[in-house]
């Protein structure tokens, strides 16, 4: 590894748009490891540049902060990912947002009708929801929710 493959924590805060608190953030939960100088500074691989977008991306589609840790457990450390990787990982959190997809979708095509509230305020709701069943499973918009779930919106830790 080559000095010019290594950049200063205010660098990698610069090119990803972030804090330099949110870089260490990332550091202290994991996700970025930096190389130490002698004088105990804080240097990152290029590569990270490409994890801290991963992470930003991530984020915006809805994934929490320890879903993006599962993913990218797998990633190598002290290394630049290889295309392998990145398949590795973009397979992982593919089924993630494809259960999401499948939730909105869900979700927009109820949203002008039952969505399973346990409401019993429209008068759909003495079809989709008979003397308030939904009630007893709990609060909430429980078809759309329990949906949710059984599609694998949560990744196991």
């Amino acid at each position: 590894m080559s000095h010019k493959d290594l950049i200063p924590i205010g660098e990698i805060s610069r090119r990803t748009g972030q804090s330099v608190s949110a870089i260490r953030f990332y550091e202290d939960k994991g996700l970025l490891e930096p190389i130490r100088t002698g004088g105990n500074q804080r240097r990152f691989l290029r590569s990270d540049i490409r994890r801290v977008s991963f992470i930003l991306i991530a984020q915006k589609l809805g994934l929490s902060l320890a879903q993006i840790q599962w993913v990218m457990r797998d990633l190598p450390h002290g290394r630049t990912p290889t295309a392998k990787d990145w398949r590795r990982i973009s397979k992982a959190v593919r089924a993630s947002i494809d259960a999401r997809i499948a939730a909105l979708e869900r979700t927009r095509d109820r949203l002008d009708g039952c969505i399973g509230c346990g409401c019993l305020s429209l008068e759909k709701c003495a079809i989709y929801n008979p003397e308030d069943k939904l009630g007893a499973d709990g609060p909430g918009p429980r078809q759309v929710l329990s949906e949710a779930l059984e599609a694998g919106l949560a990744v196991s830790e």
